[in-house]
């Protein structure tokens, strides 16, 4: 026996006041004897006198409960010390004066060595977390756990069970309510008992129909059971609902030995907090102690339980005989702690076959995850098989591949499988398909989808057999003579008789398999396209002596190769046409806007200008620039993009490039012929959409004025540095009728350098517009000695991969 701790927490007092102290503290009394004050009327005294008998009934009940422990305490005193009843009590107090913990503590540390169960391993548990941390334990957990079992044992009812569970174990840890749910062999939940709750509620819950999602619905179908935080989060109905409608619950299945019986649900007035590992332990305690009480719960219907001892399965034997459906009779088997790890075939019926070829002796007796590893792969059979034993409930599956059993069956072997449980064994049914009648099933229907007729045609007897899709192929009724193949051409159209004919002569002079195509005339006036694919059948001589094949409608092969034909023309015609329009667009675009154009003549100004075109002629696009000196002797300088490729943006961008260079006469800045350009582009070329930037340098002040429509801002090189002008506000070209634009101004020094550009040069599919700006920046900032190898060098080291048209404008200034 282990010695008791002697640094357990120390209690005072007798047996029955301790275990009394497992229930929720009482309401401070104003009285000396612990009686509420006694109203003045006779109805308040009645209900004094009644409290105050309940609290002497609870208080007893505790007393019982605590002489019980200590009783059973001193009979493995007994056993274990072999010395009698008086010695043992004797020793019991002795003990637990040296221990320093009273009587009934010291009898539940007896009876946990002793009996090394789930709630001995939960009260250990708790105690060494609460003596690590230093924590207060209060009342002991051992004591309150020990004392709800004993209470659980001596009831006579689930009622009693639940109540005790209730006062002795759950109180304590804040829980108000509590209900003990049986499952049906259906897998409906009968209350099997409860506390805490009113008795009309109990009424309204005392059964729950299958299929009826509910918390403790949730805990059944869960292995580790449900732990909600709030009821009303989760919208689940349950008992107790509308009493505590924001409490936690816990509701976790209450079994043994692998077989779920039920269901225990602990209710919370208030929402419940992630519980620690201990708690969960003693909650997982409780619901086995449950398990253990709806063994032997008697339904409403009047079935009784059948008891954890595995009854005899020889009625299940001989129900298996006589099925005519391959069957097997699984009994649990649990390792040496009770717990379910697998099952035994106990017996195979006659018509079991088993899929590895083994003979039903070696089958027979074997553990199934023994005999099928398979059982517990993808399919997860055994885990049905498990789920069934636990539950109850039934489980069917139509067309199972038996690759789930053994992994040397093929793959067309499948079967319906069926699951139930009777008593403590599992029935598992397999209605193995025939794979003949299958085959035909399938050739059956691939000759319908197909729209394929065999036949065989004797040429000693002149016997002619058709299938029944052959004599539709034809539109001649099933009673009807078939066709020979000699009379085939009376039956086809006469263009298509020289192809029969050599047909003919292949097959049956030639002895060779042979084909051909023709068009059927059918007795209904309707020609169809069919092809007639036939081998000539020899004897044990080499005479021919048969002949068999197959008819194939293919009018719809037909058709469509003559639409596919009309359609590559059209095709053809069309890439035609589209490459014309694509040598058109790029013409025009090159003919407006060449690769590169003659310098302009300003004082202390470079001026270069580059065109990229798009790789491919499709994607020819709508980018443009321009840089013209204008009568006031200001320079313009501008690009631009027009979404969209093609004559359409082609079309569009020589609008928008030559009204932008006729405006900028005006002497307008930039921002008043940007705003004039958005009514262009919105109302003078069918809507389009574009983006640029226009600048105006005045080559006296060495200023340029610039303003932008929804563009990339310039790039100022300067001082081996290369930086974005800061962003001036202007939306899309065409997008809105009217718009305004903001102008900035920057002042320019000598030796600066000046580059517009549109996307083109910069856009990646994979990189933002920010990373491909920075990598152009990087490039920019140590310019080479002339403008034309610095646009150039920008244009060889672009980094873009989307094939688009692109347009550079640079300025440096001499």
């Amino acid at each position: 026996m282990r010695p008791p701790s002697s640094d357990r927490p120390h209690a005072h007092g007798d047996a029955g006041a301790h275990v009394a102290s497992a229930s929720p503290p009482a309401r401070p009394d104003p009285e000396p004897d612990g009686a509420p004050v006694p109203s003045a009327s006779p109805v308040g005294r009645l209900a004094a006198t009644v409290e105050r008998l309940r609290r002497e009934v609870r208080a007893a009940q505790a007393e019982a409960e605590g002489r019980a422990l200590i009783e059973l305490a001193k009979g493995i005193l007994v056993e274990r010390l072999q010395c009698g009843p008086a010695q043992a009590a004797r020793q019991l107090a002795e003990l637990a004066e040296q221990s320093k913990v009273t009587p009934l503590e010291f009898a539940v540390e007896v009876i946990n060595q002793a009996a090394r169960d789930k709630m001995s391993e939960v009260t250990d548990a708790f105690l060494a977390a609460t003596s690590q941390t230093a924590e207060p334990v209060g009342d002991s957990a051992a004591v309150r756990l020990r004392a709800a079992e004993s209470g659980a044992l001596a009831a006579d009812d689930t009622e009693a069970v639940a109540e005790s569970l209730l006062q002795q174990a759950l109180q304590p840890l804040g829980a108000v309510a509590v209900a003990i749910w049986a499952a049906g062999p259906d897998g409906s939940l009968t209350l099997a008992g409860s506390a805490g709750f009113s008795p009309v509620e109990a009424a309204r819950w005392r059964y729950v129909p299958p299929d009826v999602t509910t918390v403790a619905r949730r805990g059944l179908t869960e292995r580790d059971g449900r732990w909600i935080t709030s009821l009303a989060r989760t919208g689940l109905p349950s008992i107790g609902r509308h009493q505590h409608p924001d409490g936690g619950r816990a509701a976790l299945p209450a079994g043994t030995g692998g077989r779920v019986h039920g269901v225990l649900e602990i209710v919370w007035p208030e929402p419940l907090a992630p519980q620690p590992p201990r708690i969960v332990r003693q909650v997982e305690a409780l619901a086995e102690l449950c398990a253990h009480t709806l063994e032997t719960y008697t339904l409403p219907h009047g079935s009784v339980r059948q008891p954890r001892v595995l009854p005899d399965a020889a009625e299940l034997m001989d129900l298996a005989d006589g099925l005519h459906d391959p069957a097997l009779v699984l009994v649990p088997h649990l390792d040496g702690s009770g717990h379910l790890v697998d099952f035994r075939i106990q017996h195979v019926n006659s018509r079991f076959l088993d899929p590895a070829g083994r003979s039903r002796a070696v089958v027979n007796g074997a553990l199934l995850l023994e005999a099928y590893p398979m059982a517990a792969g993808e399919s997860e059979l055994f885990q049905r098989v498990e789920r069934v034993y636990a539950t109850g409930e039934p489980f069917r599956a139509h067309r199972m591949n038996l690759t789930a059993l053994v992994d040397q069956v093929p793959l067309s072997a499948v079967a319906d499988i069926s699951i139930s449980r009777h008593g403590t064994c599992v029935l598992l049914l397999l209605r193995i398909e025939d794979e003949t009648a299958r085959l035909a099933s399938l050739l059956q229907h691939a000759q319908r989808l197909g729209r394929i007729g065999g036949f065989e045609e004797n040429l000693l007897t002149g016997d002619i057999t058709w299938n029944g899709q052959l004599f539709d192929l034809y539109g001649r009724s099933p009673s009807s003579t078939p066709v020979p193949l000699e009379e085939l051409t009376a039956h086809a159209h006469p263009d298509d008789t020289e192809a029969i004919r050599r047909f003919l002569r292949t097959l049956l002079h030639q002895r060779r398999p042979a084909s051909t195509a023709f068009r059927l005339q059918r007795p209904d006036g309707v020609t169809r396209h069919i092809r007639v694919v036939a081998e000539p059948v020899l004897d044990t001589d080499g005479r021919l002596f048969a002949v068999r094949g197959a008819y194939q409608d293919i009018s719809a092969q037909h058709w469509t190769e003559v639409a596919l034909a009309a359609t590559r023309d059209q095709l053809a015609h069309t890439e035609q046409q589209a490459t014309e329009r694509n040598r058109l667009t790029l013409q025009l675009q090159h003919a407006i806007m060449p690769p590169t154009q003659a310098p302009l003549q300003v004082p202390d100004l470079q001026v270069a200008v580059r065109y990229r075109p798009a790789e491919t002629e499709q994607l020819v696009g709508g980018d443009w620039y321009d840089a013209v000196v204008l009568p006031t002797g200001k320079v313009l300088l501008c690009v631009g993009d027009v979404a969209g490729h093609g004559m359409e943006a082609a079309t569009s961008m020589v609008v928008l490039r030559n009204a932008l260079r006729g405006l900028a006469v005006t002497g307008a800045g930039p921002g008043q012929l940007l705003s004039w350009l958005n009514i262009v582009a919105h109302h003078l070329t069918g809507a389009v959409t574009a983006t640029a930037v226009c600048g105006l340098y005045d080559p006296a002040r060495h200023t340029l004025r610039w303003a932008r429509g929804g563009h990339l801002p310039p790039v100022l090189v300067r001082d081996a540095e290369a930086t974005p002008l800061p962003l001036v506000k202007g939306m899309l070209l065409g997008a809105v009728p009217e718009a305004l634009y903001e102008e900035a101004e920057v002042q320019l020094a000598a030796g600066d350098t000046l580059l517009m550009y549109t996307d083109g040069l910069i856009e990646r599919r994979d990189r933002s517009v920010e990373e491909s700006l920075k990598h152009l920046l990087t490039t920019a900032r140590t310019p080479p000695r002339t403008l034309d190898r610095q646009l150039d060098r920008l244009l060889t080291y672009s980094r873009s991969d989307t094939d688009d048209d692109t347009c550079l404008v640079g300025i440096r200034v001499g």
